[in-house]
């Protein structure tokens, strides 16, 4: 029983180990989405380009760190080209998040140090807004 126990243990280990990677990559995919999601969000209520940016880089980092993850680098890209439509048009504001999170501190053979997470998502500009 003892060198059963010796034997299947390590596998165990392992299997545990996998399951919380797995489990970690998830949980910050789902935030990195949340975060896109603000950031477009955010930046499809900017009045200017410039102010898009700006919103969306503060509304995604203050999207993941409420979710408690925290990216080793976290870049925010908009599209703000929806902005400029013409008056009575629908416009769209896209946000692409790429985060890279942090698996050193998992001891797990065949498991990169770090993953990268690429989220995009998108919202409607409001057609009858005061434009700039």
């Amino acid at each position: 029983m003892a060198v059963e126990l010796v034997l299947l243990a390590p596998i165990i280990v392992l299997i545990i180990l996998f399951l919380v990677v797995c489990g970690r990559i998830a949980l910050a995919s789902n935030a990195a989405e949340a975060a896109a999601i603000a950031a477009a969000r955010e930046a499809s209520l900017s009045r200017t380009t410039s102010q898009a940016q700006t919103d969306a880089n503060t509304a995604a980092q203050t999207s993941m760190a409420q979710s408690g993850y925290a990216c080793m680098t976290l870049s925010v890209k908009i599209n703000d080209a929806g902005l400029n439509v013409p008056l009575g048009q629908v416009g769209t504001v896209s946000g692409t998040i790429t985060c890279t999170l942090n698996l050193s501190d998992v001891a797990l053979p065949g498991i990169p140090g770090s993953w990268t997470i690429t989220r995009s998502a998108q919202s409607p500009v409001d057609a009858y807004r005061e434009r700039p």
